[in-house]
């Protein structure tokens, strides 16, 4: 049995003259300590698709229907204090700034201790134990001295280590990691990601990778969900999508990297921008931005096409795969 089962995700948010649609109909599986990365341009649905797993959604944000089964238990039908056991406890959340994450009143020991204490029954000392020792896993230099310290004392870098400690605190069996290093220079990013791969290879931790960077995703996932306008347009093993993608955006992406660029010309960019969800276009939502684009395109939502082990929605995948099929 699948760890994480999402079966037909629709995420909606109520303004105030109508309803858009942020995920339509998303579905997957994670297997237990499975890593799995959600890419896409920025409105694509990652981030949502991360805060819906926990059910963070806030209004007017909501879930209309579908169902997310997490170890057996549909978290849509919880109700808050099963969810506040799931939380921190069973699936932790790394957010992209560690400023933000990380209460600035607070010493680093009082964070760790309260999250301990709030799911397990432990005295200070002990909580404080354990703290230490995670800090020491994550490679924070005396993590004794820093407990009684403030978050605006510590670098970026240090921060976002102690994000990670603490998501790893009550041994979860699932990170969801929404662009960890956003907030980061560029030197200590592959440190950072690097870490988190690591910890999740000897802890044994499901892992949901959010993030732009394809880049990332080809160093830290097995299989790859490609997201755009609330739609999984694509899905498969990480290294076949980055190797021979299929679909259009896909594509795209992964001719948008710099390493794709010859030395001194410009970078590939996909034309036009992600659509807003409240325009967006009938049949393929791409099709405005695809050369590929036909009037099937503009008018029928494409089905998923399965060729060997990726799925991908795109009326001209289907058609050419089709063609070869009767070829053969």
């Amino acid at each position: 049995m699948s760890l994480l089962s999402v079966r037909d995700l629709v995420v909606k948010f109520a303004m105030r003259n109508n309803t858009v649609t942020a995920l339509n109909k998303i579905s997957f599986d994670l297997a237990r300590g499975e890593r799995i990365g959600i890419v896409g341009e920025s409105g694509a649905g990652k981030s949502i698709t991360g805060f819906s797993i926990l059910n963070l959604l806030s209004k007017p944000g909501y879930i209309d229907s579908g169902s997310i089964t997490f170890d057996g238990e549909d978290i849509t039908q919880m109700t808050d204090p099963q969810l506040r056991d799931i939380r921190g406890n069973r699936i932790a959340m790394i957010f992209q700034d560690p400023m933000v994450t990380l209460n600035p009143v607070l010493t680093i020991g009082q964070q760790m201790v309260e999250t301990l204490q709030a799911h397990r029954r432990l005295s200070k000392s002990d909580a404080e134990q354990i703290a230490i020792a995670k800090l020491r896993e994550v490679y924070i230099p005396a993590p004794e001295e820093r407990l009684a310290q403030y978050p605006h004392e510590l670098s970026g870098g240090m921060r976002q280590r102690i994000i990670i400690a603490i998501a790893l605190l009550l041994d979860p069996q699932l990170i969801i990691a929404d662009e960890p290093t956003t907030a980061l220079d560029v030197t200590i990013q592959a440190d950072i990601m690097e870490l988190l791969l690591e910890l999740c290879q000897s802890n044994k931790v499901s892992l949901i990778l959010i993030t732009h960077d394809l880049g990332v995703v080809s160093q830290m996932t097995e299989r790859t969900l490609v997201v755009y306008a609330g739609r999984i347009i694509e899905a498969g093993p990480t290294r076949e999508i980055i190797n021979d993608p299929q679909h259009p955006y896909s594509q795209g992406l992964i001719n948008a990297l710099p390493q794709q660029t010859p030395r001194g010309e410009k970078l590939k960019q996909i034309p036009g921008a992600m659509p807003a969800l409240s325009a967006v276009p009938d049949g393929c939502a791409f099709n405005p931005r695809c050369s590929f684009a036909t009037d099937t395109c503009r008018k029928t939502v494409p089905e998923v096409t399965r060729i060997d082990h990726l799925e991908v929605a795109c009326h001209e995948v289907r058609r050419h795969h089709e063609t070869e099929e009767v070829a053969e």
